[in-house]
């Protein structure tokens, strides 16, 4: 089949008006001829809008009804999936490529190392989010960077060695417990011989859409009750700006505490 590059030149070497059964045709009539040829020559809309000043949606109209035979129309089916496949691909990298910048514009932004009110807020603020709000100072999560990074704060804010913490895994059925202890402990400076006895999750029907490699860990610092009130004080340093406004709110709508619990009849 001819490419679409060999149609350019000839869109431009007629002249104004061609003769034609005996007349004269126009600009209209001769670009619609010219449509109709390279459709009949197999060529997409597209395509042919690349060697013709045409709209889509007067080619449409154009040539709705030139036939094309099964060979034509088998390219120009697997010549859309391409485009389709193509076109998907392209906007995933390049969203893939605006998220990285953006991580990395963001990451210019922190000044490290960070100072020490800073660090330890922001470790109070993980454990806010992800930490025991009952008992103990007990941190569960299934990030190592988070881990990592907590046993450190620990260290640093509370004075506690990794030594003298105790640790518990939560795992799969198929996962090699022996492996993971010495994944965490490797990580976090725990020695082996503080980690407690796991819990492994029955097997399941149900998907699983994240995958956790390294399973979870619940990581306590022992006696440790008045270490966590403290932390909260911290907390609640930082919020009692909002303080008076959540309180009135909360006062307003006391109401909904009235609502009963459901009752589990299994």
């Amino acid at each position: 089949m001819p490419s679409v590059s060999c149609y350019t030149h000839a869109l431009f070497e007629s002249t104004f008006h061609v003769e034609y059964s005996g007349g004269t045709m126009d600009a209209k009539d001769r670009l619609k001829l010219r449509a109709i040829r390279l459709r009949k020559d197999g060529l997409s809309y597209n395509e042919i809008r690349k060697v013709t000043p045409i709209a889509k949606s007067t080619l449409s109209l154009w040539l709705k009804s030139v036939p094309l035979s099964s060979s034509q129309r088998k390219r120009l089916y697997t010549k859309q999936i391409t485009i389709l496949s193509r076109g998907s691909q392209s906007q995933k990298e390049r969203r893939k490529r605006e998220v990285r910048e953006i991580i990395e514009a963001a990451e210019d932004e922190i000044i490290l190392p960070l100072d020490t009110q800073a660090h330890l807020l922001f470790g109070a603020a993980l454990y806010w989010a992800e930490g025991s709000k009952k008992n103990l100072f007990e941190i569960t999560n299934s990030d190592p960077a988070l881990i990592a990074f907590m046993v450190r704060w620990i260290e640093k804010v509370f004075l506690v060695s990794p030594k003298e913490l105790r640790a518990w895994l939560n795992l799969y059925p198929q996962q090699d417990e022996v492996s993971i202890k010495r994944f965490w402990s490797g990580l976090t400076g725990i020695p082996f011989s503080n980690f407690g006895k796991s819990y492994t999750k029955p097997p399941g029907k149900n998907y699983k859409k994240n995958n956790l490699y390294y399973g979870t860990i619940k990581v306590m610092i022992p006696r440790s009750t008045d270490l966590k009130h403290r932390m909260f004080g911290w907390i609640k340093a930082v919020l009692k700006e909002d303080g008076p406004r959540v309180e009135a709110v909360l006062k307003r709508w006391e109401r909904l505490k009235s609502v009963a619990r459901p009752v589990n009849l299994m």
